[in-house]
């Protein structure tokens, strides 16, 4: 299943916490222009590394299925972060 929704929450060191939530649909259609440069790109880069461009569109899809779930928690000192894919 596609990620829909990134939430990123942060703790600040006086305690307040701060929450931003990011759809991923939107972000993706505002970004999808940038596709236009980055397909020629990626091509270009796997042929430098010799790399398979279906081995590699592949593995970055089987990435990307991969994500929903997924949550990342940082603490550094009284400073806290919390990334969650759904």
């Amino acid at each position: 299943m596609m990620p829909y929704l990134v939430t990123v929450r942060r703790r600040r060191p006086d305690g307040r916490r701060r929450g931003l939530y990011v759809p991923v649909l939107p972000v993706l259609l505002v970004l999808s222009p940038l596709l236009l440069l980055a397909v020629p790109a990626g091509l270009i880069a796997c042929r430098v590394a010799g790399m398979s461009p279906m081995g590699a569109l592949r593995g970055t899809g089987q990435l990307l299925w991969a994500l929903p779930g997924t949550r990342f928690e940082l603490d550094l000192g009284r400073t806290a972060v919390l990334v969650s894919v759904r």
